[in-house]
């Protein structure tokens, strides 16, 4: 049966940013998006991107409209045949 393939690994620098430190991140671990999630599991921290959300969770976040829609005057146009 074959092994899993070990985690990708390889040293980064840390450097200071103004009062906060920060990693360079090698260009195989880049991360897409201008954000990030970091967050600590003991002495691990963890960065995960900042994903977008989608059409579905945007008009999951809209509050449903109080009005009713005007009735419409116009007939529907009638469809043609096709051949």
């Amino acid at each position: 049966m074959p092994q899993p393939a070990a985690p990708q690994r390889k040293e980064a620098r840390l450097f200071r940013n103004n009062r906060s430190q920060a990693v360079r991140i090698p260009v195989e671990f880049e991360l897409p998006g201008e954000s990030v999630f970091i967050s600590r599991d003991g002495d691990r921290l963890i960065i995960e991107p900042v994903r977008k959300k989608g059409l579905l969770a945007l008009l999951e976040s809209w509050e449903p409209l109080d009005e009713e829609f005007p009735e419409i005057e116009d007939k529907p146009v009638a469809p043609k045949d096709i051949f």
